[in-house]
């Protein structure tokens, strides 16, 4: 693909009886100033009409029966025919130039292989939900970008070309429940060479559903935990790193 060579996008959500929060999400993406070619939504095994609801909405719908959002985001972009792959999970709402964003960055930059960006919780709202946003996002962008040794992705405001998922597809966790799919897909573009870059003015709005309770908080730490056991078994943070350096004074040479 050359930088004049214009990308097909398909957007790719998975979901677990989310019809609520699916609803809203597709109307804001269906008012985008540049149109997804396609919208994907992955039905996890839903029993509130989710995947009805995304049919009448026009949303091509494929089923995971594996439970579990790595199993059902990998069988999305399995299935995208886009030449370039958005995800975002169903409570997403994403302002009216976003995908022209994400699409206007790839094109700019042919060398690019995936894209992520912040978000603002409207749940919890008002002053909390900005304040939490604020903590989370620069939290998460320092604690995995360090144990990536680069930069990661998040899984509700994210954008990769197809041909970097097909060179990771395979290596991903993608039948476990216990991993953070983001996270581990991190790991896998970085280790394959990939290019990741992090674009602050693509930012959504999200629900911080993760901070309803301290259950919901443990299991996030427990999921980042197990991820990054995972994936360091495949390469320690510092080799990470060296080979981060390596590869940086070779881009330089």
């Amino acid at each position: 693909m050359n930088g004049s060579s214009p990308v097909s996008v398909t957007v790719v959500i998975p979901v677990l009886n989310d019809a609520g929060p699916l609803a809203q999400c597709l109307v804001h993406l269906a008012r985008q100033s540049r149109c997804a070619d396609e919208v994907l939504v992955v039905d996890n095994g839903s029993m509130d009409g989710s995947a009805q609801l995304a049919r009448q909405a026009g949303a091509r719908v494929v089923t995971e029966l594996v439970r579990g959002i790595p199993a059902a985001a990998a069988t999305g972009y399995d299935a995208a025919r886009g030449s370039l792959i958005v995800r975002c999970d169903a409570d997403t709402r994403a302002p009216v130039d976003w995908l022209q964003r994400v699409t206007a960055a790839f094109e700019a930059d042919p060398g690019l292989d995936a894209v992520s960006g912040p978000g603002l919780f409207y749940h919890p709202p008002g002053l909390r939900g900005r304040v939490l946003s604020a903590v989370y996002m620069s939290g998460y962008r320092w604690a995995a970008g360090s144990a990536v040794a680069g930069t990661p992705l998040w899984g509700s405001n994210l954008a990769l070309r197809a041909q970097a998922w097909a060179s990771v597809r395979d290596r991903v966790h993608r039948d476990r429940v216990d991993v953070h799919d983001d996270l581990d897909l991190s790991f896998q573009l970085h280790l394959a060479g990939r290019r990741v870059q992090y674009l602050p003015q693509l930012r959504v709005g999200a629900a911080g559903r993760m901070f309803d309770s301290s259950a919901q908080v443990r299991r996030q730490f427990s999921l980042a935990g197990q991820t990054l056991r995972l994936n360091w078994a495949e390469l320690s943070p510092g080799q990470r790193w060296v080979q981060r350096a390596r590869r940086s004074r070779g881009s330089r040479a």
